[in-house]
């Protein structure tokens, strides 16, 4: 997967059709296909707050494989970079893909992850191991019990930088989690704060109240790519988008005087 979907290896997959274009329809791997299938389903759903088209202003920001910016971008620089992003730039068809300009840049790290993790799971069960956990890199997807006969608990990590803590525990059964939050990729210029996350309408990293959310889903991959777009939408629209879509979730925003917590009724069965 990571010879496919990496764009921090030159000769991934994505990585040459990131530098290369063709004008015609290419075809791709099976595997890339499929995630950028439910890449653009996420968008789609999300309004735009998913997009894995953003790969520029996420190396704009000093998030991507480049180097951090010395200085914060300025209005022309950002509306230049904006202009090379968007969903409505790639087409996906038949097991191929096209790009209608040259400079897109496809980023797979808010879904892909999730995706290796279902992989590994699905090849753990397919060699008649049905008791696990699979974690890579935060992404998890979980079933039957540990070695002590008990169902697999997790924790999900309380949203501050400074220490390492529980906000809640979750017994999330045979399923999927996946976190994203703002608390530990981030830097600071002149005392102003930067998130990892990228908006992808204003082209700048989120700046809202929503510190983290949680999604529990059966494909890790699933719940990668929902837990990122519902980061990005901010607290209210994260909420009723997870009702919407009757989805298992649980966020985190600061206030002045610390957390809130709330969840939708289908995350309520997973908390301890």
């Amino acid at each position: 997967i990571n010879k496919s979907m990496s764009t921090y290896d030159p000769q991934s997959e994505l990585s040459l059709i990131n530098a290369n274009f063709k004008p015609a329809w290419q075809t791709v791997s099976a595997d890339l296909y499929h995630v950028l299938e439910m890449a653009m389903q996420i968008g789609v759903e999300s309004e735009g707050a998913f997009d894995v088209t953003v790969g520029p202003l996420v190396n704009l920001w000093g998030f991507g494989p480049e180097y951090r910016p010395e200085t914060v971008p300025d209005a022309e620089l950002l509306a230049n970079t904006k202009a090379r992003v968007g969903l409505d730039k790639l087409a996906l068809e038949n097991g191929m893909l096209s790009k209608s300009i040259a400079n897109l840049y496809v980023d797979l790290s808010t879904i892909a992850k999730g995706y290796g993790v279902d992989l590994v799971a699905e090849f753990i069960q397919q060699n008649a191991i049905h008791n696990y956990l699979v974690e890579i890199g935060g992404e998890m997807r979980l079933k039957g019990f540990k070695h002590t006969g008990e169902l697999w608990h997790v924790a999900i990590e309380k949203p501050i930088s400074t220490e390492r803590a529980v906000q809640q525990i979750i017994v999330p059964k045979d399923n999927a989690v996946a976190t994203s939050g703002d608390y530990r990729n981030y830097y600071e210029v002149d005392g102003q704060r930067f998130s990892h996350i990228i908006d992808p309408d204003t082209g700048k990293p989120i700046n809202h109240k929503l510190v983290s959310v949680t999604v529990i889903h059966p494909s890790s991959m699933t719940a990668d790519g929902l837990s990122t777009a519902m980061m990005v939408m901010g607290e209210e629209k994260a909420l009723a988008f997870a009702k919407q879509h009757q989805l298992a979730a649980y966020i985190i925003a600061k206030t002045e005087n610390g957390f809130v917590e709330q969840s939708t009724e289908q995350f309520m069965q997973y908390l301890k």
